[in-house]
C-alpha cells in the first residue's frame, strides 16, 4: 500500500495549543493556496474551542520558517492567463493576514530561520514573534518586480527610525538582534531552546508571557549597530525623490553607507521601488484592514503588468539576474502610473 504525499501543513491540537507546522522544508516552507486555506480553517475551529488557549506556529526543518509564497506557481498562473486564480490566492492570503492580526487568542510565531514575504504574513501580524538564532528577515519583493505586501503597508512605516522604509525599499536582511531592537521580533530565544519552549507553550500550564520570559535571550544588533542615524535621516526624508536626493548628497560627501544604498536601489525594479515608497507614505495613516485593501489593489495591477514576470524570470527561472525592467530607471517612473496601482477597484475590491 503506497503512502500519500506528505501534508504541506500540519494543524493539530497539542495540549492546550493549536500547533501549526509549515511542512514544505525542501521548498523552504513556501506558502501554497492550500496551506493558506487550511490555516484559516484551523484558526476558525480553534477560536470556538474553549480547550485551546493559544496558537503556536513554526516551520519544519532548520533553514526556514517560511521563505514566502509559492512565487513560481503564481508566475505560471499569470503567464497562462489565469490571473484570476492568482488573485484568489492573494485575496485569501490577505484575509488570513487580517485574521491573524485580530485573532482573539495569543498567536505565537516561533521563527528560527528565513522569514520572508508570505512567511512574514503568517507571523508578523501575530501577537508574539519569537526569533531564534537562525532568524533572517527580509521583504525582498522589489527585486523581483513585486512589492512588500502581507501587511507591510501597515507595519513597515511604523518601525522606528525609518528602518521599515529602508527594509521595504531595499529588500535588505536583518537578523535576530536587529529584529528585536526595532520590534519585528517581540522576543528572542536560543535555537537549542526552541523545542523546549514549544513544549512549554503547548502544555498551557504557564501563561504565554511567563513562558517566553523564562527562555528570553537578548542578542545584540549587527546591521543597525552602525549607520542608524544616517539611515533614519535618509529614509525619513519624505517621498522617493527626496530620499534619493538625500542619499545622493551624502554619497557625494563620501558616505559609503549612502553610496551602497544607491547601488542597491538601482538594481531593483524602478516601478516596485516607487510603489513601495508610496506604500510607506500612505500606510502610516491606514489601519490594518485598509492596508490589506490597498495591497489587493496593487497586486491586482501587478498581476496584469510586466515587471513581476520579468523579475521572476531573471531571478528564479533563468537565473541570469539581468531583468529588463520597464522602465529601467527610477527617474523615468511616471507618477500617474504609480497612482494607478493605488486606485480603487470598484466592485472588485477585497472583501474582508
Amino acid at each position: 500500500m503506497t503512502e500519500g504525499p506528505e501534508p504541506e501543513i500540519l494543524c493539530e491540537v497539542r495540549g492546550n495549543a493549536g500547533l501549526v507546522t509549515l511542512s514544505r522544508p525542501r521548498a523552504l516552507n513556501a506558502l501554497t493556496h492550500g496551506m493558506v486555506r487550511e490555516l484559516a480553517a484551523a484558526l476558525d475551529r480553534w477560536e470556538q474551542d474553549p480547550a485551546i488557549s493559544r496558537v503556536v506556529i513554526t516551520g519544519a526543518g532548520e533553514k526556514a520558517f517560511c521563505a514566502g509564497g509559492d512565487i513560481r506557481q503564481l508566475y505560471d498562473l499569470g503567464k497562462a492567463g489565469r490571473q484570476s486564480e492568482a488573485r484568489a490566492f492573494w485575496a485569501d492570503e490577505y484575509r488570513l493576514n487580517l485574521r491573524i492580526k485580530t485573532y482573539p487568542k495569543p498567536y505565537i510565531a516561533l521563527i528560527d530561520g528565513i522569514v520572508m514575504g508570505g512567511g512574514v504574513g503568517v507571523s508578523q501580524p501575530g501577537r508574539y514573534r519569537v526569533a531564534g538564532e537562525r532568524y533572517l528577515f527580509a521583504m525582498p519583493e522589489v527585486g523581483i518586480g513585486f512589492f512588500p505586501d502581507v501587511g507591510a503597508t501597515h507595519f513597515l512605516p511604523r518601525l522606528p527610525g525609518s528602518t521599515g522604509i529602508w527594509l521595504g525599499l531595499t529588500g535588505d536582511r536583518v537578523g535576530p538582534g536587529d529584529a528585536l531592537a526595532i520590534g519585528l521580533a517581540t522576543h528572542a530565544v536560543l535555537s537549542a531552546k526552541m523545542a523546549e519552549l514549544t513544549i512549554l507553550l503547548c502544555d498551557g500550564a504557564v501563561p504565554v508571557e511567563d513562558a517566553l520570559a523564562r527562555f528570553a535571550h537578548v542578542p545584540e544588533p549587527v546591521k543597525l549597530a552602525v549607520d542608524r542615524a544616517e539611515l533614519a535621516d535618509c529614509y525619513g526624508a519624505g517621498d522617493l525623490v527626496t530620499i534619493l536626493a538625500a542619499l545622493e548628497a551624502r554619497a557625494a560627501s563620501g558616505s559609503t553607507f549612502a553610496a551602497k544604498q544607491l547601488t542597491t536601489l538601482r538594481t531593483k525594479s524602478p516601478t516596485s521601488v516607487a510603489i513601495a515608497a508610496r506604500q510607506m507614505q500612505v500606510g502610516a495613516g491606514l489601519d490594518f484592514a485598509d492596508a490589506m485593501r490597498t495591497e489587493y489593489r496593487i497586486v491586482s495591477r501587478i498581476a496584469e503588468g510586466h515587471d513581476f514576470y520579468e523579475g521572476v524570470r531573471a531571478v528564479i527561472i533563468d537565473k541570469d539576474n539581468q531583468p529588463r525592467w520597464v522602465p529601467m530607471r527610477i527617474e523615468d517612473v511616471v507618477t500617474a502610473d504609480i497612482d494607478a496601482y493605488f486606485a480603487p477597484l470598484g466592485s472588485d475590491e477585497l472583501r474582508l
